[in-house]
C-alpha cells in the first residue's frame, strides 16, 4: 500500500526573524527544500521500540504520519512520552529530538525504577537527546484505600520527598488512589526506589522496626547471631574478602582494636539507613540479622554497616550500574555467597586501561583504597576541566574491573562558538573573539607604565569620546551581523546576537554626541532614517533646548524597532475578524500608520481620527479621558461597548493600566506605552526611566527580564527566577537616567546573566563595559570578575595573547600592585604549550610590553618538566636565571657534551655563565671547573720559549696541583649535593657516576700533559713532585699503577745518581 501526500512549501516569518528581515539580515542562513525521497527517509529517522509492553506518546504510527507530512517533526516533538504498562512513564518536557533513537536500549523500567542511558559511554551531554529535563511517574505497590490514613499519607509523602531530593530530583506529587509517584529530573541516569525501600515506604515501617518481637530461647538466639555474623551475603562486598582474608576474623580484630568506631557505627546506623541517598538497589537484609542486633554476641559485638559503604561491590556478571553520584561502584549482589578463601583481590583490565591518560579522558583506573579513603574528591584543572570521581565504573562490554574511576569533565566555556551539532566553529572563533578584540585594539589607548622594581608593565586603557561613539558602535554591529550570517547557528545564540545588535544601537542613542559649532554637545548619534551616521559630516546648529527631545525621538524609534517582531508575533495569532485587538496590538508597537489605515478600511472613521492624534497633543488625550469620565458619571453601561474599543479609548486617554487589564505584554512595550501615551511628548528620557523603575518597585510594571528568558527557548527560561537580573538594555537606561556619579548596579549590569544564559560567556559584555567606561559614563576598579571571566574564556579557545591583552586592561590598584603580573605569568606558565607553538602569539605578547624574560622562564620550566634539559638551560639563560641555568649545565648538559667531545659548545656556555658568576653559587667547583680545565690544557699544550725549562715545569706543576685540588673538592661537594637534590636514588647514582667519569677524563688528560712535558734535563725532585700531583688526581686505578711504576723507575734513577 502506498500513500501520496501533496506537500507544499509554507513560508512563515517568526519573532526575531521578522525584525532581521527588516534589517536585511538572513536569519535562517540556508533555505530548506523538501526531498522527493521523503517517504524513504521517514522510516530511517523514526525512533525504534520493539518491546510489546512499552509505548510512546505520540505513538510510532502517528510519528510516522507527522514526519511524512511535516518533515523534521521528529526533531521537535513536544512533551514526548515513553512508558511501560504497569510500571510508569517519562514525559520529556518541551521539544525533544527523537530521531534515530533506539528506545529499547536507552530506557528501561523496573519495579519503582527508571533507567535512561544505562551505558554511560553512550550518554549525550545534558540537554541533548533524552538526557534532559523530564517528568517521571512511577507506579508504587497499591494498598487498600482504608490503609491510607491522613497521617500515613503525610509520612509517605515526606519519605518520598526525602528520597527524591537525595537523588537530585524534585518531588511533584503522590496519589494514594493509583500509587503514582511523580517527580521532576533535570537529567538522567537512574532514579527510583529499591524493592526494600518500596516496602518500607508503602508499609510505613522503618528498617529498624522490621525485627521479630520474640525469640525462642537463648540457644536459638546464639545460633542466629552466628548466622547473621557469618552471612556471606552481608560480607560479600567487604574489603577483606577481596583481599583474600577472613572477613569474620577481621571484624573481630577491628572490634578489639577500635571499639570506639563500633559505638559510633551503632549510634549512626539508623540515621544512615533512613537518610542516605540511594540510587542503586541495596541488597536485601536477612531478618536474622535484625534479630541478632537485639541480643549480645558471645564472640563479639555486632557490627552495624554504615550506608553507603565506602567499598566496591563484587559481581561476577556484567557491570551495568550507571547511578551517578552513588558511592557503590558496581551492581549489588543479592544472595551471592562469596568464598573468601579463593578471592583474588582487585582485578584490573589493563587492556582497556593501559595508562591513566590513554584514550578518552574518563573511566581511568586508580587505586580503589585511595578513592574510597577519600584522599581524592574533586579538583579543577586548566581550561575549565573538572576532575572528580563521582561516576560508576564498568560497562556492558567490560571485564571485571574492581576499582574506582576518575572523570574529567570540561565546563562548557566555549558554548558561544559551537554550532547546532555542538561542534566548534572556527569562523565563530574569529567573529566572537578575534574580530572584536582587533577592533578594540585599533581604537585609541592610553599607556600607563607601572614600575614594579626590576621591570615595568605597560597597562592600557581605552580612550573614546561621545563624538566617535557612533562609529565604534557601528563597527561592533557589523561584526555581529557577520556572526548572524554563519550557517547552522543554533536558535538561542541567534537571539542573543540580535539582542547585542540592539544593545549597541541603544548605547549609541543614549550616550553619543553630535558636533555643533565646533563644540561637543551631549546628543544622540544619528537621525531616524540612518542609524549609522558618518561622524565626519557637518551637522547644522541645533537649539540646546531641543537636544532632549531629539534624543527622546531617537530612543522612541529604537524602541519601535526592538518590539516590532513581538507585535507581529501577536498579530499573526489573531483571527481576521478581530480588528480592534489588531489595532490595539499595533499601538503597543507605535505602528500608528498601520492602525489608522486598518480603522479606516473597516469604516470606523471616528476611531481612525482619534488614532491619528495618538501620542500627540495632551489636549486630545485629556479630551478623551474627560469623555470617559462623563460616561461613567452618567451611568453609561460599558457592556454595550466592545471590550477592545473601550481598551483603545483608555489607552488613547493615557490610562495604560486600565487599557492593559487582563492583557500581558513584554516590558519594552509597556515602557513604550508609558512614554508614548501617558507622558507628554516633551518629557525627557530620565523621567520616563525613573517612573518605570518606581512602577516596577511597586509591582505595577512588567519585570525587565533578560532577552534569553523573554525570547529564548522554554528550556532556558525554566531555571530563571524573578528578581535575579535585569536585561542589559534596561541597565543602560538606568545608567542614562542616574542622578549621581555612583551607579550601584555595575557588578550586576556587567555580569554574564544580563545578556546571556551562559554564566561563563563574557565575550561581548566586556566590550560594552570597556566602551562605556572609555567615554566617561562610569568609573570602577572592582570589575575584575568580568575581566577574569573573559580571560578564562579566551584561554579556553587557545587565545592566550588576547587573554594577556585583556589582563593589561584591568584597572591598576595600589592595594594589589602585582595583580596583573601574577596573572600574566600564570598564563604564560600554564599555557606555554599553546602560545609558544604560534609565532604570531609570541610576537603579539612581546609587542604588548611583556618582558621577554617571562616568556623564556615559562619555556624553561616547561622544557624542564618535560625532560628537555638542554632547551630548559638555554631559556633559563635567556631569562637571566643564572643559578638555575648553571645547575642544569653542571648536572646534566655539560657531562653529555664533554663525553661527546663537544668542547667548543661547553666553552661557549661556560663563558656565557662566567659573566654572571657572582650570582652563581659554587661557581669554582661547578662550571668554573670546565673553564679552568680548558685554560690549563691550553697552557700545557703551548710551547713557551720565554721561560726556562725548569721554571716552566715547576709553574705547570703548581697549576696542575691547584686544579687537582679543586677537582677533588668538586667531587666531594657536588657529589653529596647531587644526592640531596636528585628525585630518586637511581637518578642520584647516575649523576654521581657522570660526575666521576668527567672528572676522571679531565684529570687523566691533565696528568698526561703534565708528565709528557717533563724534559730530560729537569731535576728529579721536580719530576717526582709532578708524580706526587698525579697520584692525588681522581684517575683510574690502572692508570695510577702505570704512573707508579714510572715514578719508582725515576726514584731508582735518582738514587743511583746520588750514589755516584
Amino acid at each position: 500500500m502506498s500513500m501520496e501526500v501533496d506537500l507544499r512549501m509554507l513560508e512563515s516569518v517568526h519573532g526575531p526573524q521578522a525584525l532581521h528581515k527588516r534589517r536585511r539580515i538572513s536569519v535562517d542562513g540556508v533555505d530548506t527544500f523538501l526531498s522527493c525521497q521523503v517517504s524513504r527517509q521517514v522510516g530511517t529517522s523514526l525512533p525504534t521500540l520493539r518491546r510489546s509492553d512499552y509505548y510512546t506518546k505520540p505513538c510510532l504510527s502517528e510519528l510516522a504520519i507527522q514526519e511524512f507530512t511535516n518533515p523534521g517533526y521528529c526533531s521537535r516533538v513536544l512533551d514526548f512520552t515513553v512508558g511501560r504498562v504497569g510500571y510508569g512513564w517519562v514525559k520529556f518536557v518541551g521539544e525533544t529530538d527523537i530521531r534515530f533513537l533506539d528506545l529499547d536500549n536507552i530506557i528501561k523500567f523496573n519495579r519503582c525504577e527508571v533507567i535512561v542511558y544505562e551505558d554511560e559511554s553512550s550518554k549525550p551531554v545534558v540537554g541533548q537527546g533524552l538526557n534532559k529535563k523530564a517528568e517521571v511517574t512511577l507506579a508504587l505497590r497499591l494498598k487498600p484505600l482504608d490503609y491510607f490514613t491522613e497521617g500515613r499519607i503525610r509520612k509517605i509523602v515526606r519519605t518520598l520527598k526525602h528520597k527524591t531530593g537525595s537523588q537530585g530530583a524534585q518531588f511533584l506529587s503522590f496519589d494514594p488512589l493509583n500509587g503514582e509517584w511523580k517527580f521532576l529530573v533535570q537529567h538522567f541516569s537512574r532514579f527510583g526506589l529499591s524493592e526494600d525501600e518500596e516496602d518500607n515506604v508503602m508499609n510505613d515501617v522503618s528498617p529498624e522496626a522490621e525485627v521479630p518481637t520474640e525469640m525462642n530461647d537463648n540457644e536459638d538466639s546464639d545460633v542466629d547471631e552466628v548466622t547473621a555474623l557469618e552471612d556471606p551475603t552481608l560480607l560479600s562486598h567487604s574489603l577483606p574478602a577481596h583481599l583474600g582474608l577472613d572477613p569474620i576474623r577481621m571484624k573481630e580484630l577491628r572490634m578489639l582494636l577500635f571499639p570506639a568506631e563500633e559505638v559510633e557505627a551503632e549510634g549512626f546506623s539508623g540515621m544512615h539507613s533512613r537518610d542516605s541517598p540511594t540510587f542503586a538497589k541495596e541488597p536485601s537484609t536477612s531478618s536474622l540479622l535484625h534479630s541478632s542486633s537485639k541480643t549480645e554476641h558471645k564472640m563479639s559485638p555486632h557490627l552495624v554497616r554504615k550506608t553507603p559503604l565506602a567499598l566496591i561491590e563484587y559481581n561476577p556478571g556484567s557491570f551495568s550500574s550507571n547511578c551517578q553520584g552513588s558511592m557503590l561502584m558496581a551492581q549489588q549482589n543479592k544472595g551471592l555467597h562469596l568464598k573468601v578463601s579463593t578471592s583474588e583481590g582487585f582485578k584490573l583490565d589493563l587492556k582497556l586501561h593501559k595508562t591513566p591518560l590513554s584514550g578518552s579522558h574518563s573511566h581511568m583506573v586508580v587505586d580503589a583504597a585511595l578513592f574510597m579513603g577519600r584522599s581524592f574528591r574533586v579538583g579543577w584543572g586548566p581550561n575549565g576541566v573538572l576532575v572528580h570521581s563521582g561516576m560508576p565504573v564498568g560497562s556492558a562490554n567490560a571485564q571485571c574491573v574492581l576499582s574506582s574511576v576518575i572523570n574529567l569533565q570540561k565546563v562548557a566555556i566555549d558554548n558561544v562558538i559551537r554550532d547546532e551539532s555542538n561542534k566548534v566553529n572556527k569562523e565563530l572563533i574569529d567573529l566572537c573573539f578575534d574580530s572584536p578584540l582587533n577592533l578594540h585594539r585599533q581604537l585609541n589607548h592610553v599607556i600607563k607604565r607601572v614600575d614594579l622594581g626590576t621591570f615595568d608593565l605597560k597597562l592600557q586603557k581605552l580612550v573614546c569620546n561621545q563624538l566617535t561613539l557612533p562609529e565604534v558602535c557601528r563597527s561592533y554591529i557589523e561584526i555581529i551581523e557577520k556572526q548572524l550570517e554563519v550557517s547552522s547557528l543554533p536558535r538561542l545564540p541567534r537571539v542573543l546576537f540580535m539582542h547585542q545588535v540592539m544593545v549597541w544601537e541603544l548605547v549609541k542613542v543614549l550616550f553619543s554626541s553630535r558636533k555643533m559649532s565646533a563644540e561637543f554637545k551631549s546628543l544622540e548619534a544619528d537621525d531616524e532614517g540612518d542609524m549609522v551616521p558618518d561622524g565626519r559630516q557637518n551637522y547644522p546648529e541645533v537649539d540646546l533646548e531641543a537636544l532632549p527631545l531629539m534624543r527622546r525621538a531617537e530612543f522612541s524609534y529604537w524602541l519601535q524597532e526592538s518590539v516590532y517582531h513581538r507585535v507581529q508575533e501577536d498579530i499573526s495569532s489573531l483571527d481576521e475578524s478581530n480588528d480592534l485587538e489588531h489595532i490595539f496590538l499595533l499601538l503597543t508597537g507605535r505602528q500608528l500608520d498601520a492602525a489608522v489605515e486598518l480603522a479606516a478600511s473597516r469604516g470606523d472613521v471616528r476611531l481612525s481620527c482619534l488614532l491619528s492624534q495618538a501620542g500627540g497633543s495632551p489636549t486630545s488625550r485629556s479630551d478623551i479621558a474627560h469623555q470617559l469620565d462623563i460616561w461613567r458619571k452618567n451611568g453609561m453601561d460599558f457592556n454595550f461597548f466592545e471590550e477592545n474599543r473601550v481598551r483603545l479609548l483608555e489607552l488613547l486617554a493615557g490610562n495604560i493600566h486600565e487599557a492593559l487589564h487582563d492583557v500581558k505584554i513584554d516590558w519594552r512595550r509597556f515602557l513604550g506605552l508609558l512614554m508614548w501615551y501617558q507622558f507628554p511628548p516633551d518629557i525627557s528620557l530620565p523621567v520616563v526611566f525613573n517612573t518605570y523603575q518606581k512602577l516596577l518597585n511597586d509591582g505595577n510594571a512588567p519585570y525587565p527580564v533578560p532577552v534569553y528568558v523573554d525570547e529564548g527557548p522554554i528550556e532556558e527560561a525554566g531555571n530563571w527566577e524573578l528578581g535575579e537580573h535585569f536585561d542589559l538594555a534596561y541597565y543602560l537606561m538606568l545608567l542614562h537616567a542616574r542622578q549621581e556619579d555612583d551607579f550601584g548596579a555595575l557588578k550586576t549590569m556587567f555580569s554574564a546573566f544580563a545578556s546571556t544564559n551562559d554564566p561563563l560567556d563574557y565575550h561581548m559584555i566586556w566590550h560594552h563595559r570597556s566602551v562605556l567606561e572609555a567615554i566617561g559614563t562610569f568609573s570602577s576598579n572592582d570589575l575584575h570578575v568580568l575581566d577574569m571571566g573573559f580571560v578564562s574564556q579566551l584561554l579556553c579557545v587557545g587565545q592566550c595573547h588576547w587573554a594577556i591583552y585583556v589582563v593589561l586592561h584591568m584597572t591598576h590598584r595600589e592595594d594589589y600592585p602585582y595583580l596583573q603580573t601574577s596573572v600574566i605569568r600564570e598564563i604564560l606558565l600554564q599555557y606555554c604549550e599553546v602560545w609558544s607553538a604560534q609565532d604570531s602569539q609570541w610576537r603579539f605578547i612581546e609587542s604588548l610590553g611583556v618582558p621577554s624574560s617571562w616568556l623564556h622562564e615559562a619555556l624553561a620550566i616547561y622544557f624542564s618538566y618535560n625532560g628537555d634539559l638542554t632547551k630548559a638551560m638555554h631559556h633559563f639563560i635567556e631569562s637571566s636565571h643564572w643559578q638555575k641555568a648553571h645547575s642544569i649545565f653542571f648536572t646534566s648538559v655539560a657531562y653529555s657534551l664533554f663525553l661527546s667531545a663537544k668542547h667548543s659548545e661547553i666553552w661557549r656556555l661556560a663563558t656565557t655563565l662566567e659573566d654572571h658568576k657572582s650570582e652563581i653559587e659554587d661557581w669554582d667547583i661547578g662550571a668554573g671547573i670546565f673553564i679552568s680545565f680548558y685554560v690549563l690544557r691550553s697552557s700545557l699544550q703551548e710551547d713557551s720559549n720565554t721561560m726556562t725549562e725548569l721554571g716552566t715545569l715547576e709553574n705547570k706543576n703548581d697549576e696542575c696541583t691547584d686544579f687537582i685540588v679543586r677537582l677533588n673538592k668538586c667531587l666531594a661537594v657536588s657529589g653529596s649535593k647531587l644526592s640531596l637534590d636528585a628525585s630518586s636514588i637511581q637518578t642520584a647514582n647516575l649523576l654521581s657516576l657522570n660526575l666521576r667519569v668527567v672528572c676522571s677524563k679531565m684529570a687523566e688528560e691533565v696528568c698526561s700533559l703534565l708528565l709528557s712535558d717533563s724534559p730530560e734535563g729537569s731535576s728529579g725532585e721536580v719530576q717526582l713532585s709532578c708524580f706526587n700531583t698525579v697520584f692525588t688526581a681522581p684517575i683510574p686505578e690502572n692508570l695510577r699503577s702505570y704512573h707508579l711504576q714510572d715514578s719508582v723507575s725515576l726514584f731508582t734513577s735518582c738514587l743511583s745518581e746520588m750514589a755516584q
